[in-house]
């Protein structure tokens, strides 16, 4: 019997193909980094270890978080995006991950293109706070006190474009308020300088400032979530106050672009075994997060309606990495 070319390849595929599928089978072979673009102890950086102390048990190999702060997120996006190693996934917000090539399109990768979206983790309201200096307690009260200060007022995020931005902005820009943005590195940063009231304001994701809120060392005026939210059902939502529809910051687990589907798929599904685990939803609750999960389909259009929602708004507004 004669073996054409075609047969070789074929008998050669069908030797390769265990070793393939036990390659894949055995990922991890060696420590994963996990990649958070904002400093320890920040609520993404709570989200990533969330999950990676399960994936590190379900996976039998090191689960090793690497915080990569700067840029409003985008340095360690960007990392993830550039990873190659095979061996590097992490956890990122919604402007870094899905609307930042629209902010500035210098920027070194397109989240639209060079992630892969393995599933949403958590989600958080924003809180547009004030510092007690500040004569409001309310939104409408806060409209007519920074139109009677015009230029006087600061607010404060971690970066341009950056979801408690692009509230704030939104919301000035709708009643005409001159206010001054000021970008931190961090949530943490930017709240420390509000209650110390080098800012009188800020739109800040519900876990970091709510501790403070309850405090009184800053004043709640609204919240983004659709109805009261259950970790602070005292503060009125920003639709009771007639001043627009629910919006949400979200943290979602990703992978480089060109990550195998079955990696991906596997990943998605201990992301969603981790945030049933009792500790970790104890611990995420803790944090102000509401848990929601979901498979990498439901992540991309998730992703995709997030820079259709936000991307026209960047344009209009001409905001830009510096703004």
């Amino acid at each position: 019997m004669r073996l054409t070319r075609r047969t070789l390849a074929a008998i050669a595929a069908t030797l390769a193909a265990p070793a393939t599928l036990r390659a894949q089978a055995a990922w991890p072979e060696r420590t994963v980094r996990v990649i958070v673009p904002f400093p320890g102890g920040s609520t993404p950086d709570i989200a990533a270890r969330a999950v990676a102390g399960h994936f590190q048990q379900a996976f039998g190999q090191p689960f090793v978080v690497d915080n990569r702060a700067g840029g409003g997120g985008a340095i360690g996006t960007e990392a993830i995006a550039k990873a190659t190693d095979g061996h590097t996934i992490g956890v990122s917000i919604g402007g870094p991950a899905s609307t930042a090539r629209i902010l500035n399109p210098q920027l070194g990768y397109d989240p639209a293109t060079d992630l892969a979206p393995i599933s949403l983790l958590v989600r958080l309201p924003i809180v547009f706070a004030v510092h007690p200096s500040v004569p409001a307690r309310n939104l409408e009260e806060f409209i007519a006190h920074a139109r009677a200060n015009p230029g006087r007022l600061n607010y404060g995020s971690v970066g341009a474009g950056t979801l408690g931005h692009l509230v704030t902005a939104e919301f000035a820009a709708r009643h005409n308020l001159d206010m001054t943005h000021v970008p931190f590195r961090s949530v943490p940063q930017g709240v420390t300088e509000l209650v110390a009231g080098r800012i009188q304001a800020m739109g800040a994701v519900s876990g970091a400032v709510l501790p403070q809120v309850r405090d009184g060392a800053v004043r709640a005026l609204g919240i983004t979530s659709e109805g009261r939210f259950p970790q602070a059902p005292d503060i009125p939502t920003f639709t009771e106050q007639g001043q627009g529809a629910a919006i949400w910051t979200w943290i979602g687990l990703f992978g480089p672009a060109g990550m195998p589907a079955e990696r991906v798929a596997r990943l998605a599904q201990e992301a969603q075994r981790a945030l049933q685990v009792p500790e970790a939803q104890r611990a995420l609750t803790a944090a102000g997060f509401e848990i929601v999960g979901g498979d990498p389909a439901a992540m991309r259009a998730f992703v995709a309606d997030e820079i259709n929602r936000w991307g026209p708004l960047i344009r209009r507004l001409d905001i830009r990495p510096e703004s």
